[in-house]
């Protein structure tokens, strides 16, 4: 099987946490640079699947290629941006050392920070509109300034890939057009960006593909050909309301499984 470069590719993985499977043989590829955006309900298996395309949690069975080579031989190729609350936000570091740990990979970790990684600090600051904020501490921040400085660390990674778990979840309007105007530079540099939201509207009007998720792949594609009744159906069941406006809504009533708890 010849594996075409630059791109993403989930060939029949299963993931999960100790015995128990969340998501069982998913595939799909992801062309270089695209926007996607991973929908699907609470305890669907989104923020496993972040884990695991970070290495951060084994497959069961399956394989990950990124560049056409198995995932863990691309040195820093994947950058990750959790959910908020998957931070410890009273660890007593400042915002610039929160940033260069982006840096980590080609800095190595008991060498010190050169030009150029101190110029990709302060650039990626900069780019967020947090470098007037470089010498606070972390936990004196706000949630969306908070949120910027973890994309600004991203960003100071240089990655290929970005993986963003519901970036928008909890943010003020400010952080939310910072995020937005990520992406769009990121489309320009040929960054695959991959996010996960709750929603769909924004999904549909400001992405390139849409995996739709609830255990198993429901759909990937564009968004015309993902947001049909018939998926979202299968994916969200009775908790999804379509307004006479065409928005859709997600009653999100039932909490999630303990290690699901953040999808």
């Amino acid at each position: 099987m010849t594996h075409t470069p630059h791109r993403l590719e989930v060939i029949n993985a299963s993931i999960g946490y100790g015995e128990r499977i969340v998501l069982r043989d998913i595939s799909f590829q992801v062309p270089h640079g695209a926007r996607v955006a991973v929908v699907g309900p609470n305890g669907a298996g989104k923020s496993t699947l972040f884990k695991a395309l970070v290495g951060l949690l084994p497959m069961k069975s399956g394989r990950i290629l990124i560049h056409g080579l198995e995932l863990g031989l691309h040195k820093d190729c994947v950058a990750y941006v959790p959910q908020r609350e998957e931070v410890d936000w009273k660890f007593p570091v400042t915002v610039t050392d929160v940033v260069m740990m982006g840096r980590y990979g080609k800095l190595g970790w008991f060498k010190r920070p050169s030009r150029e990684d101190r110029a990709a600090v302060r650039e990626s600051l900069e780019q967020m509109g947090v470098a007037p904020l470089e010498k606070k501490s972390i936990g004196e921040l706000s949630g969306g300034q908070q949120q910027r400085v973890f994309l600004a660390r991203a960003l100071s990674q240089e990655p290929h890939i970005l993986l963003m778990d519901e970036p928008f979840t909890g943010v003020d309007v400010t952080t939310q057009d910072a995020t937005l105007n990520l992406l769009d530079t990121l489309r320009e540099r040929q960054v695959t960006a991959i996010i996960s939201t709750h929603d769909l509207n924004l999904a549909s009007n400001r992405f390139d593909f849409i995996l739709l998720l609830n255990k198993r792949v429901v759909a990937f594609g564009q968004p015309g050909e993902v947001m049909r009744q018939e998926n979202l159906s299968r994916a969200f069941g009775n908790s999804l309301l379509v307004m006479g406006n065409g928005a859709m809504l997600v009653d999100e009533c039932c909490p999630p499984d303990e290690e699901e708890r953040h999808d």
